[in-house]
């Protein structure tokens, strides 16, 4: 029996463990893969304050795990498979047991978007990627395309130009929605190359990614394009299907908090990118891990 039960092991999931643990509450954090979450996934890490030269992600959540273990907290890499959170005592279903805790915070982040077009699926590991960081040094001397124009978008495809000859970046609009340092940098790389108004069709090849099939919206013309690989950044979906008809979810299925990260029911707690916000970033994600231990700490305890 715990205090708290942590669901997931990203920034957010280790600062409220933290703390929690600070808190003098039992804490348990589960993560399913490995900790660090998408920020591990990160190349440079350059608006997390403290670091004025950047910081690698993997290495950033290694001292934020590293912090957690020195406060005492438990860490178990297992698999949620359901949960019970409408009873006084929650209980959190794993492939190797329950655990019983009086709260359960939320933290189990988000996937990438799929485009849903031909040749996606059949190519996913074989040409088409959704982290560069993981993928990048295959396509060394390559050309490659990135989806999209956000944030997330552009940094991987700056990242890419590090080992590839050339960085296609396609985007549906005539401009991007990245912040704008990051498009100055983008626009002055030589290696990489912008298609505008225009949407990816569908990728096609053999036994990997050989070519991909490009529609142009704003001329609706439609052309093939020679390319290696395909890293695909145009939006996120959260991982809430465990809480699906639990607790309150919004209509792209972001779980539903106040300020201080309660959800509807009593003693759960939602935090980082899973939860409805208008930011998801590693400095917000770990603000609402606080957040939610401190909450649970006043709503069910005198420790607080």
């Amino acid at each position: 029996m715990y205090d708290i039960v942590i669901i997931g092991g990203g920034p957010a999931g280790l600062s409220a463990s933290i703390y929690s643990k600070r808190f003098g509450l039992s804490t348990l954090l589960i993560e399913k893969f490995g900790i660090g979450g998408q920020a591990i996934l990160t190349d440079i890490v350059e608006n997390y304050p403290g670091f004025p030269e950047g910081i690698k992600g993997s290495e950033l959540v290694n001292k934020m795990e590293e912090q957690a273990k020195k406060f005492g907290v438990e860490f178990l890499i297992d698999e949620v498979l359901g949960v019970e959170i409408d009873n006084e005592i929650k209980k959190t279903k794993t492939n190797s047991s329950i655990y019983e805790s009086d709260g359960l915070i939320i933290a189990t982040g988000v996937n990438p978007k799929k485009l849903d077009i031909p040749g996606e699926k059949e190519f996913t590991g074989k040409g088409v990627s959704y982290c560069a960081i993981c993928d990048a040094f295959l396509y060394k001397n390559k050309d490659v395309l990135v989806v999209g124009g956000g944030d997330s978008a552009i940094v991987e495809a700056l990242y890419l130009t590090n080992f590839a000859n050339k960085v296609y970046i396609i985007h549906r609009r005539d401009k991007l929605r990245a912040a704008q340092y990051l498009q100055e940098k983008a626009f002055k790389n030589s290696k990489i190359e912008f298609i505008f108004n225009s949407i990816l069709k569908e990728i096609k090849g053999e036994k990997r990614v050989e070519k991909v099939i490009i529609q142009n919206i704003k001329e609706d013309r439609i052309y093939e394009l020679n390319i290696n690989g395909v890293f695909i950044y145009i939006g996120l979906t959260p991982n809430s299907n465990l809480f699906k008809d639990k607790i309150n979810l919004d209509e792209n299925g972001f779980i539903i908090t106040d300020s201080e990260m309660r959800t509807n029911e009593k003693f759960v707690y939602a935090i980082g990118d899973v939860r409805k916000k208008e930011l998801r970033q590693i400095i917000t994600a770990c603000a609402d891990g606080a957040i939610a231990a401190n909450t649970f700490c006043k709503d069910f305890s005198d420790k607080c």
